[in-house]
């Protein structure tokens, strides 16, 4: 196992019962920081998430990013043999992380009551589409649900076109590491209190708080807000814009200094005296005349050159990257990817979402085999294997 002694997170064990994307990102991110992380997998199929696609060699990719660098044991949670088990395991650990609808794990006799009672300091952090409490508890929930029960879908797109949800776990990201940023505060209080506690996050709720200035803007003045496209509604000019090479970059002159910097680097110093243009609610007023002057101006050179004058009159850009963009862009390379290790090298992912003074992140000593630890663990835990269980 990889050594991550000098993570902040260093000594803390995190039993992961959570299959899919929203638990398993909490795992990762508390396993990136130093956390020994064991996930309990269902010794048959293991995670469902090992049959996501893309893949490659057999490995789902998706999965691969979530999972790598933890420990697997494979435990039949179906049987009680197997939920007798995880009782015992769970007195070991600092931490549980799930995501089973609420009330699964009181049926089961795994319930933080029961939890608890063997072990008062435990972290409990449950994932759940609606949360533990509420009229809509027991409903199920997946991101996409999440992200348009948040109001995230309503306002996102173009107002011609319908809502849109995102391609990718948006909603089950935000809400694993919100969970792991709950059992970080929660082992927090529990230095002080000797206890520990249950974090309660529902998938939509950390979506909702992202969105949340258009329940501002109705409770406030009235307004539901729409879809605005690449706009805000709050700065001009900010958008996604085309260059001569048919490729994208972003500028977001946000507030009015960089405004006045990005009028200099069109050469248009005279947009700066114009009323329409010269303050930031004269320039939202008049959006599409300051954007279609941005728009023509971007359009007329290729998209190196008009960075490199944005970058020289320090106004806030960006290409637009794809992923090979990203993986050959020598920032990213030094700063934030990393592989998976184990002869999987040739894959590239982003790293920890932070960096920590004193400690330099994980390796990802690659992914584990469903069960593959079955027995290591449960021998340092001086636990017995029984029928319930897979020993790798």
């Amino acid at each position: 196992m990889t050594d991550t002694s000098r993570g902040p997170l260093a000594g803390v064990r995190v039993l992961e019962l959570g299959a899919g994307y929203a638990a398993p990102t909490a795992g990762r991110m508390l396993r990136d920081f130093g956390a020994d992380v064991v996930k309990v997998e269902d010794p048959g199929g293991g995670d469902y998430a090992r049959q996501w696609v893309p893949q490659k060699d057999g490995l789902s990719l998706g999965f691969c990013r979530l999972n790598a660098g933890k420990r697997s044991v494979g435990v039949d949670l179906r049987t009680a043999e197997g939920r007798a088990l995880v009782h015992r395991m769970a007195a070991h650990f600092d931490v549980v992380v799930e995501s089973f609808r609420p009330g699964r794990l009181e049926e089961w006799g795994l319930g933080y009551a029961e939890l608890s009672a063997d072990n008062p300091g435990l972290v409990l952090a449950r994932v759940s589409g609606f949360g533990q409490t509420g009229p809509y508890s027991s409903r199920p929930g997946f991101g996409t649900v999440a992200e348009t029960a948040s109001g995230f879908a309503h306002i996102n797109g173009w107002p011609e076109l319908p809502p849109t949800s995102p391609p990718f776990g948006f909603a089950d990201s935000i809400a694993g590491i919100s969970a792991a940023m709950g059992v970080g505060m929660t082992l927090f209080q529990r230095a002080t209190t000797g206890r520990g506690g249950v974090v309660d996050v529902a998938l939509y709720e950390p979506l909702m708080f992202i969105v949340g200035d258009m329940l501002l803007k109705y409770s406030g003045l009235g307004e539901v807000q729409g879809r605005i496209g690449n706009a805000t509604g709050a700065a001009s000019p900010r958008g996604i814009y085309e260059c001569a090479d048919g490729k994208f970059l972003s500028i977001a002159a946000s507030n009015q200094a960089i405004a006045m910097r990005l009028f200099r680097a069109m050469d248009a110093p005279e947009l700066a005296d114009d009323p329409r243009f010269a303050t930031g609610v004269a320039r939202l007023e008049n959006n599409e005349l300051v954007q279609d002057r941005v728009r023509t101006w971007v359009r007329s050179r290729n998209r190196a050159e008009i960075l490199a004058v944005l970058e020289d009159h320090e106004v806030v850009c960006a290409p637009v990257n794809d992923a090979a963009d990203i993986i050959d862009d020598p920032h990213f390379r030094e700063r934030t990817l990393v592989g998976l290790g184990q002869g999987l090298g040739s894959l590239v992912m982003p790293g920890p979402i932070l960096h920590v003074d004193g400690y330099a992140g994980p390796a990802y000593d690659g992914v584990p085999g469903i069960g593959e630890h079955t027995g290591e663990v449960l021998a340092e835990l001086g636990l017995p294997a029984g029928a319930a269980v897979e020993v790798g």
